[in-house]
């Protein structure tokens, strides 16, 4: 396997962050503080690549079938809160109704 090169870089990081990815390390989850910072910074890269293609789809269907109204965009508020499922509740879970 040919090694990538990588380049030099200088960052202030919290230091809750830096106990944390230390943490990572000792536990063998990376080889290497660089190498917790650099699977930390692809995640990212990923992550903001995922939010422009769904802005792109979403805007294509826009194009499409015209925009989400808010009347729209409520009601599907109100369905992902009835929809949603808690996890690590500290008190009791209250019964829900059923949305329609």
């Amino acid at each position: 396997m040919r090694k990538t090169q990588k380049a030099r870089l200088t960052v202030t990081v919290d230091p809750a962050l830096v106990r944390a990815a230390n943490e990572a390390v000792a536990r063998g989850a990376a080889s290497s503080l660089s190498a917790w910072v650099n699977a930390a910074l692809m995640d990212r890269v990923a992550h903001e690549r995922r939010l422009a293609a769904l802005g792109e789809a979403i805007e294509a269907y826009e194009a499409r079938h015209g925009k989400f109204t808010e009347e729209e965009l409520a009601k599907e508020r109100r369905l992902d809160r009835a929809r949603r499922i808690v996890i690590g509740a500290r008190s009791k879970p209250t019964r829900r109704r059923r949305a329609a």
